[in-house]
């Protein structure tokens, strides 16, 4: 396996990029355009498979709290892989908490989506 590199949040991706930005902003719509049709999401052991569930997914991700948001770090683990860490601070349960979001693109796209602290 790959060993992952560390890089500048800048040197992500424009997909992934553009899909945090979209998804800090609470912008379902924008957020779900960097998604295959056929992509997977797995957040809080739950998975959302095609455009119908990650919408809903992006809808209802976080709603219920007020947090912020801080990128921390990226890495690149090869050409399809990489990961985005954001530290989240807010009135969800333990207050801060960090979370590892691994993309595997395919082309300009993202066919999975993986967060996990």
């Amino acid at each position: 396996m790959t060993e992952p590199t560390s890089i500048r949040p800048d040197q992500l991706p424009a997909t992934i990029r553009e899909y945090l930005a979209a998804h800090q902003a609470r912008d379902a719509d924008a957020a779900l355009r960097a998604f295959t049709p056929t992509a997977v999401v797995v957040d809080d052991g739950t998975t959302y498979r095609g455009t119908d569930e990650i919408r809903g997914f992006l809808s209802k991700a976080g709603a219920e709290f007020t947090y912020t948001t801080t990128l921390v770090a990226a890495e690149r683990v090869d050409d399809t892989r990489w990961v985005a860490a954001h530290r989240l601070e807010g009135d969800f349960p333990g207050g801060v908490v960090v979370l590892r979001y691994r993309f595997v693109l395919d082309g300009d796209s993202v066919a999975e989506l993986v967060i996990a602290p």
